[in-house]
């Protein structure tokens, strides 16, 4: 397994990028945007300079990192000689099945597709290809350079050899890959999002301020960034949608997104990447600068 394509250029898809390239991997990066194409690059090469800074690698490991990435704006250019595809796209259902569908129709027959979902069913989206064998889940952490895990998902049909393979590869990227089975928010998301959602309640009803549960979280359970201040990171939006995942798959009242993380999500409060969530942020999302003066009453 040499060739590789990411298929989206935001924060997920060029960290997964990142992590290929360095790796040897040859790496094709597709986005119907240009524009985030060209901010992806960008993006990389930051990072990497950042790598060199620290001296964990050297300045010419860099050059050759960059040059393992091609970008191209079609997906059946993108994916045709490709012997991993890895979809980071935005969560959502129908736009993950419309990639699928084209990549199957474009990838060659030996190829596995992988998607990043943080939650959506990896049998649902295998059932819209010719290959369900082929399809698993590789769910890496953000920032994807620094964050060892990935959260490797068995659909329905996942061949045990394409587990193998996928965790083999992972293994190569110096990750720490774990495999689990394909149930809705998966392992991870099935424990953090409660949590979030839980210290969002905790908040609604006025039981302490962002501040208070989130130093409470990171002093007396050990977590190194608090609940409320996670999720401006993940991004309310995402928070919201693996929420109403859960909800959906299981059934249950517990996984119900709070009306206050509805309405922030509403009123476009989505957290680092719009510059206010249940924080704000100035420096592109860089500086957490003052929790936002919540209410009881405010929504």
């Amino acid at each position: 397994m040499q060739k590789v394509t990411v298929i989206g250029a935001g924060t997920m898809g060029n960290g997964i990028a990142h992590v290929f390239a360095m790796n040897g991997f040859d790496v094709s990066l597709a986005d119907i945007s240009a524009e985030a194409l060209e901010k992806a690059l960008k993006t990389i090469d930051r990072n990497l300079d950042r790598m060199v800074a620290k001296e964990l690698i050297t300045a010419e490991a860099k050059a050759e990192t960059l040059a393992r990435i091609d970008t191209f704006t079609h997906i059946d250019t993108a994916v045709h000689t490709a012997d991993l595809v890895v979809e980071a796209a935005t969560e959502q259902l129908e736009l993950k099945l419309s990639i699928f569908k084209q990549a199957d129709k474009a990838a060659p027959g030996h190829a596995i597709l992988a998607t990043n979902t943080s939650s959506i069913s990896i049998t649902r989206i295998a059932g819209v290809t010719s290959r369900p064998e082929k399809v698993i889940g590789m769910h890496f952490m953000n920032p994807v350079p620094v964050m060892k895990l990935v959260e490797v998902i068995n659909g329905y049909a996942t061949a045990a050899e394409v587990t193998e393979q996928i965790l083999a590869v992972s293994r190569r990227l110096g990750k720490a890959p774990v495999a689990v089975n394909d149930y809705p928010g998966f392992v991870a998301n099935r424990i953090l999002m409660p949590m979030i959602n839980e210290a969002v309640i905790a908040l609604f009803e006025g039981v302490a301020g962002v501040e208070e549960i989130d130093e409470v979280m990171k002093l007396g359970m050990a977590h190194p960034m608090g609940p409320l201040q996670l999720a401006d990171f993940i991004g309310l939006d995402v928070c919201l949608s693996i929420l109403r995942v859960l909800h959906d798959g299981f059934g249950q009242p517990k996984y119900a997104p709070c009306p206050l993380l509805v309405n922030m999500v509403t009123a476009g409060k989505l957290g680092v990447k719009t510059g206010e969530g249940f924080y704000q942020y100035t420096n592109n999302g860089k500086d957490r600068v003052v929790a936002a003066n919540f209410s009881p009453n405010r929504f």
